[in-house]
């Protein structure tokens, strides 16, 4: 952390304002080499903190600096590690709980770009939020009824964005975890004045882990730090040619062995076959569908909606 930075944090820290000029020379004094270091990334959790009111311009660069740290920060880029994954839970939880909107952003918003996040990150923001509905307390709820067992269509955002992330357990798709949660929530929230969205989010939701296409799986922080080094291996003739066929990124590689596999060419055939037999239910699947359905003992108009939509209907 240069002495520019740590003078002004410094400055913001005691006196609990920052203006827009002084946002703009952070950015600058932050930023010189791409980067957020570990010491600047505290830094502007401690300036959040003690800012008693928090501007547009102060939050826009909060989220995009911590955004950049946690999923960037370490090798290989984009893949959230374990450490900056305790960091950030760590850093946001107030008596187990997250208090501020903007670090209930951060967190969804690390989920989205990561191409992977470990599990325990992506679970914490899936509590936070259960507990909000549940509870009727919460950030979602500031300047809204405070009434537990509702869900507002701020919380039903926040679940359709973390559930789909690409950083989640399942990128771009649902897990069985998540559904269960969905069905959680819609046990304990029948008959209350929910949110229009909230319908449309359990079906697409739920329908989404029992039709869905496990075929493009993302890569663990792991497998891709081994495939950017033989990425970046320019003695190996295979590694120049999936350098000049994908970009060196993690994104493009896994893309490139979608189409490729140890340079061979995947027939098209298999794959559609692979997406043709994942999008039916299987038995397991039906077994475990039934056992939420009955979870409250009754076939309820959320079911009833979901089986509509697995058999096809409107």
């Amino acid at each position: 952390m240069t002495l520019h930075f740590r003078a002004l944090a410094a400055q913001a820290a005691g006196d609990g304002t920052i203006s827009a000029d002084e946002i703009l020379a952070l950015r600058r004094a932050a930023w010189p080499d791409g980067k957020i270091d570990p010491e600047e990334a505290e830094a502007i959790f401690i300036m959040n903190d003690q800012l008693a009111a928090p501007t547009r311009e102060w939050s826009d660069f909060f989220l995009e600096a911590l955004v950049e740290f946690t999923v960037n920060g370490t090798e290989p880029r984009g893949h959230v590690s374990d450490e900056n994954a305790r960091w950030l839970i760590e850093r946001v939880s107030h008596d187990g709980k997250v208090e501020s909107l903007t670090e209930l952003e951060l967190l969804v918003r690390v989920l989205e770009k990561a191409l992977s996040a470990p599990e325990a990150l992506r679970l914490f923001v899936l509590e936070q939020l259960e507990r909000e509905v549940l509870s009727g307390e919460g950030p979602t709820r500031c300047g809204g009824e405070l009434q537990p067992g509702v869900i507002t269509a701020a919380e039903c955002a926040l679940i359709r964005r973390t559930i789909f992330a690409s950083g989640g357990e399942r990128p771009a798709g649902v897990s069985q975890r998540e559904a269960e949660m969905l069905f959680r929530l819609k046990d304990r929230t029948l008959g209350a004045p929910n949110a229009p969205e909230w319908e449309r989010l359990f079906v697409q939701g739920v329908g989404n882990y029992l039709q869905g296409w496990n075929g493009a799986k993302g890569l663990s922080r792991e497998r891709a730090g081994e495939l950017e080094a033989f990425m970046n291996d320019r003695t190996s003739h295979v590694g120049r040619f999936f350098g000049r066929m994908a970009s060196t990124s993690a994104s493009g590689f896994a893309q490139g062995l979608r189409e490729v596999t140890f340079g061979r060419k995947q027939p098209m055939r298999d794959i559609a076959t692979e997406a043709a037999g994942d999008h039916g239910v299987t038995d397991a699947e039906r077994l475990w569908l039934e056992s939420q359905i009955d979870a409250n003992d009754q076939v309820d108009p959320l079911d009833q909606a979901l089986l509509r939509f697995l058999e096809g209907g409107d």
